[in-house]
Parts: structure tokens; C-alpha cells; sequence
């Protein structure tokens, strides 16, 4: 890849908050970069760097429709790719190369100039199948790392949710609020993101907003164009509406 002077670059997120910080604290990067669009899931994410070509693309993993890793497998034009993750430093560490990056959510501003930095020093060889198997393997690993309860503070006491008794969670503006199957609700600081690599495997996002436990669905439904309702088996027999980009991970559940 011939380097430029500045390098065209996509946001890759499907949460709103972590685009709008990554482009003010790019802001500061003017001279480096210029941003000439954003993808709020990977199929988006595909038709616009195949379309754009951009120098650089900050892509988050976890992601509706394809995520981070099904996007660069389905790209013809492979630009540089720095990981926006909500993966902790110690988990992918050893990836770190002049070629790749890593930014852990919330992106801070110190990080940040690192990776700048690697942006500087780019050589021009962009080779990502050793690096991509290596990452993957790495996540493989981290998801294992799961959690049996969270920790909610109620007043001045902290109490622990175990993860069975969890219904679901929803993300509402700047918190997350997780529902148990007895009908409480509690808030989280959290982002959605970053409980999908802390949850169990019976855990899925069923929405850009939800994540769900299947072990509790008691019903699915088809529902208007690619969506489905889903009915969870708890005290209030909450009622889910699928989002149209996650409709094969809940076809998934049907084996269709």
C-alpha cells in the first residue's frame, strides 16, 4: 500500500458514543487524517471500504450483521485496521505491531497518540492472516474468561446478580440496565460491548440495544420483515423485538 500524506479513514461502531469520541479526539490528528465516513454494523462497514478504499479503518469486534473479523475476511480492499474493542490490554498485548492496533472502549486520548504514532511509522506492508488467526484465538480464549454474577450497587450496599437469574439486558442512553426474571431492574456502567466478552455463551445480543438470555426464551416469533419477537420466560414474560441486522444469529436458535 503506497502511504499517503493523510490517510482517508472509516469509523467502524455500531455504538453512536464510541464514534462520536473516536472523531472529536481525531480532531487533534487534522494533519494525519481525514474522516470520510462512518458504519454502524459490518455489512455497512464492507460495502463502504470496498466503495471508499480508505487508508485506515477503526473497527469494532463486536458488531450486527458481520463483526470485526467476517468484515475483513469479506474485504478485497484490505486497508490498515486498528481494533476498537472492549477487550482488556492483556488479552491482545501481543498484537500490538507498526502494522495493527488495538484501542480499548473508551478510547483515551494518551492511547490513543500511541497508535497515531504507529500510524506514522507505517511501513506499507499490510499481511493480516497470521495476525487475524492469532487474534481470534485470543478472544476465543478471553470470551471463556466469563462472569457468574455482577456486582449492582443498591443505596449504599453492593449486591451480586448471578448470571442465571438474569433476564436481560437493555442499553438506555448512557447506562445499561439489566432484568432479572423476578422482575427487578438494575443499572450498569457497562457498555453492551463489553458484557458480550464477559458473558456466557447462552448470552446473545438480539439487537444493537439487547442482549438476551436464551437459556429463558420460552417463545419466538416471526415478526415485521426480518425481525423477530421474542418472549422470554420470566415474572413479566418480557416481550423482545430482534433488530433486522441480528436476525441470523436468532434463525441460528431455530437451526433454519
Amino acid at each position: 500500500m503506497a502511504l499517503p500524506n493523510k490517510y482517508r479513514t472509516l469509523i467502524v461502531d455500531d455504538e453512536e458514543p464510541a464514534r462520536i469520541r473516536l472523531i472529536q479526539l481525531l480532531a487533534n490528528y487534522q494533519e494525519k487524517v481525514t474522516i470520510i465516513g462512518e458504519a454502524t454494523n459490518g455489512i455497512e462497514a464492507v460495502e463502504m471500504i470496498s466503495f471508499l478504499k480508505p487508508d485506515i479503518v477503526f473497527l469494532d469486534i463486536s458488531m450486527p450483521g458481520k463483526d470485526g473479523f467476517e468484515v475483513i475476511k469479506n474485504l478485497s480492499h484490505v486497508p490498515y485496521i486498528i481494533f476498537c474493542t472492549a477487550y482488556d490490554q492483556y488479552a491482545l498485548q501481543a498484537f500490538e505491531t507498526n502494522s495493527i492496533d488495538y484501542l480499548v472502549k473508551p478510547v483515551k486520548a494518551e492511547r490513543l497518540a500511541i497508535t497515531m504514532e504507529k500510524v506514522r511509522r507505517l511501513s506499507g506492508n499490510n499481511d493480516y492472516s497470521q495476525i487475524l488467526y492469532w487474534v481470534e484465538e485470543k478472544i476465543e480464549t478471553r470470551k471463556k474468561e466469563v462472569v457468574t454474577s455482577f456486582p449492582v450497587k443498591v443505596g449504599d450496599r453492593v449486591i451480586f446478580i448471578k448470571t442465571d437469574d438474569i433476564s436481560y439486558f437493555e442499553a438506555n442512553e448512557k447506562y445499561v440496565e439489566l432484568f432479572i426474571r423476578q422482575g427487578k431492574k438494575y443499572l450498569l456502567d457497562q457498555s453492551l460491548s463489553y458484557l458480550e466478552g464477559k458473558l456466557p455463551g447462552h448470552f446473545l445480543r438480539v439487537h444493537r440495544a439487547i442482549i438476551v438470555n436464551t437459556s429463558l426464551i420460552r417463545e419466538i416469533r416471526r415478526y415485521m420483515g426480518s425481525s423477530y419477537s421474542i418472549t422470554l420466560n420470566d415474572v413479566h414474560q418480557s416481550r423482545i423485538v430482534s433488530g433486522r441486522y441480528y436476525s441470523e444469529k436468532v434463525k441460528d436458535l431455530l437451526n433454519l
